[in-house]
């Protein structure tokens, strides 16, 4: 006898990210959509802001106690908003995907200084952090599980086998990505006329990202002060991480191959690639392509990596985790 397929809320459904995870949830083999929410957008169908999904459900606002009768939610609100909607629909025992920054950092002093006050204290340090190629066994297990960002998405997944071989001294990286990625809400600074034909970095020595990223490439091994700068692109998905590491000792191209080779094996959505990966070759998927490569002349080591910043850098991860905390493949339904 065949189960009943597992009932998702997507509240926030009217951004980028959360229509996104509306249309995956929708074709999902496993999954059927119970709601979709939106405060800004409530009444409107979800085809008439992104007719490319093609899911004709009715946006709502989100009222817990009606929608909140599911077994599961992706949460796609900003930070600050997300945190009290996840409280209350943990209390009612939904097991919740958040994609915001309220359950991703470990430490309540970080989070208040980049964040500000949180919104559900007393759930703070109980969210997993949600990228499986790490935490994939505590993913499976955990009835709160905090989406990465995009960029700490990209960048973690570039260095950790250097990160693991404890010989990481100090790392920067320059990452680029699409106007996608600054929310559908934001317009001055992604307005076609401002972005066309122009490249510029944004978030310059305080992108709320940066935390993220030292907080989780220390856990791996490697407690470095990252120098991070993000660019905006006039791409409307994709990111192009490009890191540049100093070791404590020299790592040749065979070496690198080895850990690269050795750690992605049996990743489904890892490939290690021998070229320059680019944006276009990710969109509209859940991979991430990697190309490290040891530079002789300078003695650091280099590791491009490229994500399609909606997908793997936010929507698909959020189903590869709903995947692996409801017992299924984690490829299902974002198939590479």
């Amino acid at each position: 006898m065949a189960s009943s397929p597992t009932r998702v809320l997507v509240a926030g459904g009217s951004g980028y990210a959360g229509a996104l995870a509306a249309k995956l949830v929708d074709r999902h083999p496993a999954f059927e959509l119970s709601a979709v929410t939106s405060r800004s957008d409530a009444g409107r169908r979800l085809t008439e802001l992104y007719p490319q999904h093609r899911v004709d459900a009715v946006l709502r606002e989100l009222d817990v106690e009606r929608d909140g009768d599911v077994d599961a939610a992706i949460v796609a609100y900003p930070h600050g908003a997300a945190a009290p909607v996840v409280a209350a629909l943990r209390e009612r025992g939904v097991r919740v995907v958040d994609l915001s920054a309220d359950f991703r950092l470990n430490d309540r002093a970080t989070y208040e200084r980049w964040y500000g006050e949180h919104g559900a204290p007393e759930l703070f340090g109980d969210g997993v952090y949600g990228l499986p190629e790490l935490y994939g066994e505590q993913i499976a297990g955990a009835d709160l599980v905090a989406n990465p960002g995009c960029y700490p998405t990209a960048t973690l997944l570039a260095l950790t086998p250097l990160a693991r071989s404890g010989t990481v001294v100090d790392v920067t990286v320059d990452a680029k990505s699409g106007v996608s990625g600054a929310g559908r809400a934001a317009t001055d600074k992604t307005h076609f006329v401002t972005v066309d034909e122009n490249v510029t970095p944004y978030g310059v020595g305080g992108h709320r990202h940066m935390p993220e990223i030292d907080q989780e490439l220390a856990l791996l091994g490697a407690p470095v002060t990252t120098t991070f700068t993000p660019h905006l692109m006039p791409l409307d998905q994709g990111e192009l991480v490009s890191c540049y590491v100093t070791t404590s000792e020299p790592w040749t191209q065979e070496r690198l191959d080895a850990a690269y080779g050795g750690w992605a094996d049996g990743l489904p959505f890892v490939e290690i690639v021998d070229r320059p990966p680019g944006v276009r070759g990710v969109r509209d998927t859940n991979v991430c392509t990697i190309w490290p490569r040891a530079d002789a002349r300078t003695g650091k080591v280099f590791a491009f990596a490229a994500i399609d910043n909606l997908w793997k850098g936010a929507a698909s991860q959020a189903i590869q985790n709903l995947n692996l905390m409801h017992g299924h493949d984690e490829t299902l339904g974002i198939e590479p």
